[in-house]
């Protein structure tokens, strides 16, 4: 059935933005205990196991309503983490040139306006959940959701990805979501959030 996805990089890669008792936690628990809890609840509809994850929550009204709540739960988390590790990068590239940022120009003014709404948005998210850069059938959006639902129940599809539950950061920088959101963008991954927004 499901299996948790090998990180792309060290637990230690993004330090010192993201500290490797963090990566360690987040990944080989937090993540674990998703995709353990997804497998246990479909372990009865051997006809949805055999969808990728991201087709169930793309379609949770076609998920028997008995196990709907966990697989929008545990799915969502399995789905949105995978996201979350694949656009993070030691590498530091940087966003300079490409369809992605001229998107971002048309849409927000500038990047760095884009930048300010996007971590207002993961500061507003009030409890446990994501903030998102989607592509939508009209463009680029920024939008946050609660615990581990999904861009793709609506419609939209992720390009970045920000984790803001308590579980991502609390070991080093305890209650300042502030600081975590602004080390963050040190190390996301423009190169692959130009593929997902080309694709």
């Amino acid at each position: 059935m499901f299996t948790l996805p090998d990180l792309p990089y060290p637990y230690s890669a993004l330090e010192p933005y993201i500290d490797e008792e963090t990566m360690k936690i987040h990944h080989d628990k937090h993540h674990a205990a998703y995709v353990q809890n997804l497998n246990e609840a479909l372990k009865d509809f051997p006809e949805l196991a055999g969808k990728e994850p991201g087709e169930l929550i793309a379609d949770l009204e076609a998920i028997p309503e008995e196990i709907r709540t966990k697989v929008r739960n545990h799915g969502g988390g399995h789905v949105n983490h995978s996201l979350f590790w694949s656009i993070m990068s030691p590498s530091k590239t940087g966003l300079k040139e490409g369809n992605l940022l001229e998107s971002l120009i048309k849409t927000f003014g500038n990047f760095e306006t884009f930048q300010e709404k996007f971590s207002a948005s993961a500061m507003a998210r009030f409890g446990s959940g994501w903030a998102w850069l989607v592509k939508t059938d009209t463009g680029l959006e920024i939008l946050d959701t609660p615990n581990q639902d999904s861009p793709l129940s609506s419609g939209k599809a992720p390009i970045l990805a920000l984790d803001v539950w308590e579980h991502a950061y609390y070991l080093k920088y305890q209650n300042r979501r502030a600081d975590y959101v602004k080390a963050w963008w040190n190390v996301v991954d423009w190169p692959q959030a130009e593929r997902l927004f080309k694709s």
